[in-house]
């Protein structure tokens, strides 16, 4: 515990990839290949992502990861699901039993590094109920921090049956986390024009985050659960660029209710949520800064990952940035 509480840099957006997950959904996998050539490969049903390496790398072998973080001056880090593995358009029943292993084996893994490690369960969201049960076990039980889930699942985020969940986080006083996946890995094919130029990712991710804020205010989600606290990775996508047209929408529109027409209504539950910082532009990040404060960004950077900052080694981000991480995580 004092790792995270003395931390001057915490990183609140770093995936892991489980060795103990591979062929845990049968024949979707998840498995990999190439490994040790100039052509790596990880597959998840028919969607394979092709040149990023695993095997050896920050994201599987906990000790390079260590090395790396002390490399890049990240002192604490809180390990969420790969999201090519939410898996939430599978059988319940496969879905189930991957969660189990991942998160069995993720707290497994940040047990074995307290001081530097944290975890965020993944959840069977096909299943509502068995992502409650699962979400108690995993944070009750194994200790995981709180639940990182994706933004496109059988149903909607304002979904009435979501509230569940909302109310498991509420009960047990920890975040929910939302990052995209995408599209068409185990559902929905999605729009074909995000097919080339990893657009899925680099445009597509950023119209998830940008829907998921809409839909958790325009649907009522931060009314019906005051006391939740949601974040939201890449800064929420489009949505500081977009604020102002949301907002107008909500004012104007006729589903809108009444006490969401108010001047101000917007901008005030937008500022509830909380948004990691990894926009890759500093205009992006001000521009969002000013529109939800200060206190409602915490530090990320897709560790490892393609689009992680080159500077980390040379940058260190505000100290502010770590007792807002703090806060979210309820680690005073």
């Amino acid at each position: 515990m004092a790792g995270v509480q003395t931390a001057g840099v915490i990183d609140v957006h770093a995936h892991v990839v489980l060795a103990e997950t591979f062929g845990a959904a049968g024949t979707l996998g998840p498995e990999m290949g190439g490994q040790d050539g100039d052509a790596p490969w990880f597959r998840v049903g028919e969607y394979r992502l092709d040149g990023v390496r695993y095997a050896g790398s920050a994201f599987m072998d906990p000790a390079l990861r260590l090395a790396r973080m002390a490399t890049a001056g990240i002192d604490f880090q809180v390990l969420s699901p790969n999201p090519l593995t939410y898996l939430h358009h599978v059988p319940a029943a496969v879905a189930i039993r991957f969660c189990r292993i991942h998160n069995d084996a993720l707290a497994c893994q940040v047990a074995a590094y307290p001081e530097r490690l944290a975890g965020l369960a993944a959840l069977p969201m096909q299943d509502i109920g068995a992502a409650v049960e699962e979400f108690h076990r995993a944070v009750g039980d194994l200790g995981l921090w709180g639940a990182a889930i994706g933004t496109d699942m059988p149903h909607r985020l304002d979904d009435a049956g979501m509230d569940r969940l909302y109310d498991a986080c509420v009960s047990r006083d920890v975040p929910l986390f939302l990052h995209p996946g995408p599209a068409g890995i185990d559902g929905p094919a999605g729009d074909p024009n995000l097919k080339d130029y990893d657009l899925d990712v680099v445009i597509g991710f950023a119209a998830q985050e940008t829907l998921a804020v809409a839909r958790l205010i325009f649907g009522g989600v931060l009314d019906r659960h005051p006391a939740l606290d949601i974040c939201l990775s890449h800064g929420g996508g489009s949505t500081a660029f977009l604020a102002g047209r949301m907002a107008q929408a909500m004012r104007k529109r006729p589903w809108s209710p009444p006490d969401h027409r108010k001047d101000g209504a917007f901008e005030e539950r937008l500022a509830r949520l909380w948004f990691d910082n990894h926009l890759n532009r500093a205009e992006s990040l001000s521009l969002l800064t000013d529109l939800v404060g200060e206190d409602r960004l915490v530090f990320g950077t897709n560790f490892a990952g393609w689009d992680a900052p080159e500077d980390l080694g040379t940058h260190t981000p505000p100290a502010h940035l770590a007792d807002n991480a703090r806060r979210l995580l309820r680690r005073p």
